[in-house]
């Protein structure tokens, strides 16, 4: 099984990390990073890099697409050639995925047109622009089309796919293996339990602004 993740200039770090961290203990996948051309790839600090193995072009055929989001994703927006991508992968892919703002990138390419998905949460109108159905869950599952939430719940969207392509037994294990057992210091992760002063910070500095 091909697991191909979309790199592009000034992606999220974990958006990328955390599901390649869930999918490479998934037995029988081969985790490929890919961009537009191989080589090394920028996330958004500019100071950390991840080293795409394949353009594009090398892997046209994947089962499973991952594509995250970050600040970059503005740029990644159809026509690119990451849609071109895509679109075209998309047509023989089992799953087409994506995290935070990458879900954006497959509304552009007009993908999730109709369907169930989710986005960061200052995301959420310009998702629905874009021919989605938004929802506030922390990932949703529509056909072969799962997005996640923002960021860290790349995680939790990556270990429920493993759970739907090997069974509920394996995706444990993968998540005790990691030991992922999230016990946040605060209740901050969600602007339904955050402060509003917090929630109201992050929305004036959101690029989307607050839907």
């Amino acid at each position: 099984m091909q697991i191909v993740i979309a790199l592009f200039d000034r992606f999220a770090s974990l958006d990328a990390v955390g599901p390649y961290q869930v999918f490479t203990h998934l037995p029988g996948a081969k985790v490929i990073f890919s961009s537009e051309r191989a080589g090394l790839v920028c996330d958004e600090s500019g100071s950390l890099a991840l080293r795409a193995e394949a353009s594009y072009q090398d892997v046209p055929s994947p089962d499973v697409i991952l594509v995250p989001g970050g600040p970059g994703q503005a740029g990644q927006m159809a026509p690119s050639p990451l849609t071109d991508w895509l679109i075209a992968a998309d047509k023989t892919s089992t799953w087409t995925t994506s995290v935070c703002t990458g879900s954006l990138i497959l509304a552009s390419a007009g993908l999730l047109a109709g369907r169930e998905a989710t986005t960061y949460w200052t995301a959420h109108g310009e998702l629905g622009r874009l021919g989605a159905t938004p929802r506030q869950e922390r990932y949703v599952f529509d056909g072969k089309y799962v997005t996640s939430a923002g960021v860290s719940a790349g995680i939790d969207m990556a270990l429920a796919l493993c759970g739907k392509i090997a069974g509920d037994d394996v995706a444990q294990q993968i998540q005790l293996g990691i030991e992922y057992d999230p016990q946040p210091p605060y209740s901050a992760g969600s602007p339904a339990t955050a402060p509003s002063a917090v929630v109201a910070a992050l929305s004036a500095a959101s690029r989307f602004g607050r839907d």
